[in-house]
This record gives C-alpha cells, structure tokens and sequence, in this order.
C-alpha cells in the first residue's frame, strides 16, 4: 500500500507495483469467477480477466439473445465457460453480480441459493447493499461481500486494458466471513485491470457515482451544453459554429489539457481574454449551481433516486422509452450537428483497422 497525498489529504492506495498480477494469480489461483451478466461492465471485467490468466466463467440468461449472442462472439463456450445464470452461480466460487441495478433485484433469489459458506458476492456498485431496504438483497452471514467499482464505463474498462494504461478503480469490504475478503477484492481488482485501487465503503461508493453520474459526468454536462449551444442559436450563430464553440473544442482541445496538468494548467495555456473570462464567469457558475448539486445529494442520501431507479428501470415498458428518449437527444439539432462535425475530424491511418473492445480486429 502506498500514502499520497490528495489536496493536502493523505490516503492509502494499492497500486500494481504493491499488488501486483503475479500475487492476484497466486491469491485467485482455486477461484472460479462467475461473472453474472453480459451487458455493460460485464464484457470488460470478463475479458480482462480472461486475458489476465484468471479462471473467468460467464453467466448469461439466453433469454437476452443479444448479450448472449455477444459472449459467444467474444469467445465464451456454450457448456464449458458461458452458462445459464444459475449454473453459473453455482460453479462459481467468486459470484461477480453485473446485471443492472433493477436487474440484481429480480434474480435475486436464483443467485443466493448458490451463496454457499466461504463464497464471495462481488459487486462493482454500492447499490442494491446500501439500499437493501429497497432492494431486499441481504447476503447470507458466512461470504464475502466486497467490491471493485471501476471509474468509467465498460467500454474504457476494456480500453485502458488493451491499451496498457488501466483504469482507477474504488474498492470495499462490506463482508469479511472468511478472513481472507480483502485479498480476494484486491486480487479481483488487479485482475479486471485496474490501474490503482482506492479505499472507499459501500456506502460512500453509491452515493458518490448517483451524484456524479447525475452531475457533472452526464446529467449536468450535458444539461450546461444545450444551454449553450441554444443561446448560441437563438441569438444567429450558426449550428457548427455553435457545436464547435460548446462541444468540439471542449472534447478535442481543452479537456485534453486539463487531463495533462488540471485546470490551472489548462487557463494558463489559453489566451489572456479566455483566461480573464473564464476566472470571472467560474465563480457566478459555482454560485448558480452549488443549490443545485445539494438538492441532488439530498435526493441520493435520501433514497428518493434509488425508488425512482428501481421504479422505472424495472418496468416492462423501460427499454422503449429509453429508447425515446435518447432518439430524442440523438436526433436533435446540436447532436445531428456533432455527427457531422465528426465525420470531418482527420483520421489518423492507424485508426483505419480499427481494433475492438474485445481485443480482435474488426471491419
């Protein structure tokens, strides 16, 4: 374990150099991984794993023709790695839980009856524990409950794999039956590809990634584009000039600075007018929506997020209207006009064999 220091804060973090993928093996070496669900994280925690030397088993309802369809594509066997959910969890010495939120409630019960003694349930959310009240999902007293919570999508779970960078990910014990549950966490966590590995509870972990989630790394960043990109609009600039000025020099240009050096480093490498600008308008922001991200917190502690989760991500009708609502944000001006923008970026000859998130080539 190593200390660094965090703003002026010193916190303990695992990286590869302390935990390294030589001691996961060793620590792993009897385990069987069933990984329950391909959808989202699953694919990437699976293949990492896979590829890492680890023994990785995937349970997937075949009810869910496409995921299914997927995993036998990326290369899981029928009967011998790709299985049912229950015959899964049930060869399974480590059950790594990666259906949705909605969905952990509602297989539930074929999962626990297979949560024999000395067992481990693996979690890459806070979710369904925190909110068991809601949830009803209460692990038996004798396994492991622990967690690895991965800071970023499926996607660049995968990515920062193949590409050798890996990714930060959270962890906690929220269960220690057999003595042995941190190790087991942290072998998981070297094993999927993470980066380092920082301490965190269950409980802080999902109220931490609503917020984000419904804040700045989604809801709130999207919502300040259309804001700007329809002020733009509305007083004749032109829908590229708009989407360029909001999203294209954001994405291409500036973040890429800020992720370099922070954002100091990034307002020192812009113009005097942008930088006197940008520290003038950045206190009137923070003001406007400080009351915003404090209603949002309460909303998360107070549970109300997690009804609404539950409510409507498991209804029957869920995927249509999600399915509206992202045509509705796909199709609109600003992000028809970001298609296009995109199609004229320069690409580079190397991205022409374009390699997958499953490490093989693809046309």
């Amino acid at each position: 374990m190593a200390t660094m220091n965090f703003g002026g804060v010193e916190e303990t973090v695992i990286t590869r150099k302390e935990f390294s993928l030589a001691k996961a093996r060793r620590v792993l070496k009897k385990e069987v991984v069933a990984i329950i669900g391909y959808g989202v994280q699953g694919p990437a925690q699976a293949l990492n794993m896979r590829d890492n030397g680890f023994n990785v088993i995937i349970g997937q309802s075949k009810r869910f023709k496409k995921d299914w369809d997927r995993a036998v594509k990326d290369g899981w066997v029928p009967g011998e790695t790709l299985f049912e959910i229950e015959e899964a969890c049930d060869k399974g010495s480590i059950i790594q839980l990666l259906v949705t939120d909605a969905a952990q409630r509602i297989i539930w019960p074929d999962v626990k009856k297979y949560l024999s003694k000395g067992k481990a349930l693996y979690f890459s959310h806070g979710f369904s524990i925190e909110y068991s009240e809601h949830t009803g999902i209460i692990p038996p007293e004798d396994i492991d409950v622990i967690m690895v919570a991965p800071k970023g999508s499926g996607l660049n779970v995968r990515r920062n794999f193949l590409s050798g960078a890996g990714i930060n990910s959270s962890y906690a014990v929220y269960q220690d039956a057999t003595g042995n549950a941190e190790e087991r966490c942290l072998a998981v966590g070297i094993a999927i590809g993470s980066g380092y590995l920082f301490p965190t509870t269950f409980r802080n972990e999902v109220t931490s990634d609503l917020v984000g989630e419904r804040g700045v790394l989604m809801g709130a960043l999207a919502g300040l584009m259309e804001a700007q990109y329809d002020t733009l609009r509305e007083n004749g600039h032109t829908p590229s000039e708009a989407f360029n000025e909001t999203v294209e020099e954001l994405t291409q240009s500036l973040i890429r600075l800020v992720d370099e050096n922070g954002m100091d480093w990034m307002y020192k490498n812009c113009s005097a007018t942008a930088q006197h600008g940008a520290l003038k308008w950045r206190p009137i922001f923070k003001k406007a929506n400080l009351p915003v991200f404090k209603r949002l917190y309460k909303s998360v502690v107070d549970g109300k997020e997690c009804k609404e989760v539950l409510r409507d991500c498991g209804a029957a009708d869920y995927k249509e209207k999600l399915d509206v609502q992202l045509d509705e944000m796909g199709n609109s001006e600003m992000w028809l006009t970001g298609k296009a923008c995109r199609s004229l970026r320069p690409r580079e000859k190397a991205r022409e064999s374009k390699v997958g998130v499953t490490g093989r080539k693809t046309n």
